[in-house]
């Protein structure tokens, strides 16, 4: 009995740890996806040369929850951003998540003028503020981007390894919407991306 038990214990052990390897390796070539980005997006704010200051959480499984979905049905609206200048979004639904046992909650964004071109006809977005902001994290907020085929049976996986600064924590001159005040948790969020870790650069209004 006593070796069966210690067999099924070092198979548990081992998938347990295979698992954490593989979500590991997930999150870390998204990342190496997400900086080779900015070398290929015609409004970049950044060069090869200011990739290594992009600083990150190390991934943190806890910090990549299931969460449940209620779809909304919502007049567009302006949404400002740090430049002053307003775009125009609708609310697509909230997502309704625990983080260490705390109950949480985040509203869905879809943008009008992106949903028209095709590329990005499913794109979601979900702007938000932690108490992370303005210490470890950019005091801006951070988004995550989801698509409309994240959403399955009122559910979906919200992936905070994935949280990332908008352009305006690289430059100034950039139109980043600023997260609205029903998408600021009031617990810290220590995942995705931190602080950018070189001086802000000029560019013109994107």
């Amino acid at each position: 009995m006593k070796v069966v038990l210690s067999t099924l214990l070092i198979v548990l052990v081992a998938a347990f740890g295979s698992q954490a390897q593989t979500f590991t390796e997930e999150t870390s070539q998204y990342r190496k996806h997400y900086k080779e980005e900015f070398l290929h997006s015609e409004n970049s704010p950044l060069k090869e040369a200011d990739l290594p200051y992009l600083q990150f959480y190390a991934p943190d499984s806890s910090y990549r929850v299931e969460a449940h979905f209620e779809k909304a049905k919502s007049k567009s609206f302006e949404m400002p951003t740090y430049s002053g200048m307003n775009k125009t979004y609708v609310k697509y639904g909230v997502l309704k998540f625990r983080v260490n046992g705390k109950k949480q909650k985040l509203t869905v964004y879809r943008s009008l003028s992106l949903q028209q071109l095709a590329k990005y006809k499913d794109y979601l977005f979900v702007p938000f503020k932690d108490k992370t902001n303005g210490a470890e994290t950019y005091g801006g907020g951070r988004y995550i981007d989801l698509k409309t085929t994240d959403l399955k049976d009122g559910k979906c996986i919200l992936d905070f390894n994935k949280a990332y600064n908008p352009y305006c924590a690289y430059s100034t001159g950039y139109n980043c919407p600023i997260p609205p005040l029903n998408n600021h948790l009031a617990i810290s969020v220590p995942a995705g991306e931190k602080n950018f870790t070189k001086h802000h650069q000029e560019a013109s209004i994107k």
